[in-house]
């Protein structure tokens, strides 16, 4: 019986799928749910009716657009490591946005203030993930 030969670098491959891989479930978790009931959503952006659904929904899209860098960088790490940098970028700006925002929101907002800091506190989450992902797809 032959000796399974492992590729160098394989655990640091898997550890980057490992640490990106919830990353990419917690956007779709929102992005789906704002796509097919947006009216569920609403009160935390303090929008309603079909303005407020359309908002919702389209926030959704965003989300969908945003874990697009993710799936290459799911099947090959190493090989689309510039797709882990554009993830990180984009995770900077999100937390970065969505900071000044609320640092920004005049008071009387708790439905929102609620809603910013769960994006804020998932996206500092995701940015350190993903920088983690990355420095590992760099290993050789």
């Amino acid at each position: 019986m032959a000796a399974r030969v492992s590729q160098p670098g394989a655990k640091s491959i898997w550890a980057a799928r490992g640490l990106l891989l919830p990353v990419f479930l917690w956007n779709l978790s929102a992005a789906v749910p704002f796509v097919v009931t947006p009216g569920r959503y609403t009160w935390g952006f303090e929008v309603s009716g079909t303005v407020g659904e359309l908002l919702v929904r389209s926030m959704g899209i965003l989300f969908l657009m945003w874990v697009v860098p993710y799936v290459p960088a799911l099947v090959a790490p190493q090989r689309y490591r510039i797709c882990l940098a554009v993830a990180v970028v984009q995770q900077g700006i999100g937390l970065a946005g969505e900071s000044w925002m609320a640092l920004t929101l005049p008071t009387g907002h708790a439905a929102l203030w609620a809603t910013g800091t769960r994006f804020i506190a998932f996206d500092a989450a995701g940015l350190v993930l993903l920088i983690a992902a990355w420095a590992l797809a760099g290993r050789k």
